[in-house]
């Protein structure tokens, strides 16, 4: 019902930012709580940001508080993941996913985007 497609991934210096989108088609876009997720290799894919279905709530997870800004524009379909200040330790593959409820576990959100690889150089 929910197709998603990240973009915005790439290379850059730690302490540089990038801006990642997250592109929806379907129909019920407004009514999905959306999240930012993120996976490196051989660790568990891990909570990075949620934003509710209108927008007026949003969660971080503490090792991203302050760094990185979750955005939606219900009018284009699009979220977004502002992250400033990137570490090292931010590599990883970029996920957002769509589900019911805003939340910052992975099994709670339905449909998920391909991914886009991030990589900050030390």
């Amino acid at each position: 019902q929910v197709q998603l497609v990240e973009s915005g991934g790439g290379l850059v210096q730690a302490g540089g930012s990038l801006r990642l989108s997250c592109a929806a088609s379907g129909r019920n876009f407004r009514s999905y709580a959306m999240g930012w997720f993120c996976q490196a290799p051989g660790k568990e894919r891990e909570f990075v940001a949620a934003i509710s279905w209108s927008g007026g709530s949003t969660r971080y997870a503490d090792s991203v508080k302050g760094r990185f800004t979750i955005s939606r524009d219900n009018a284009k379909n699009t979220v977004y993941l502002q992250m400033n200040s990137l570490k090292p330790e931010d590599t990883a593959v970029y996920y957002c996913a769509a589900g019911g409820i805003v939340g910052m576990h992975y099994s709670l959100y339905n449909y998920w985007g391909q991914g886009t690889q991030v990589t900050v150089s030390g």
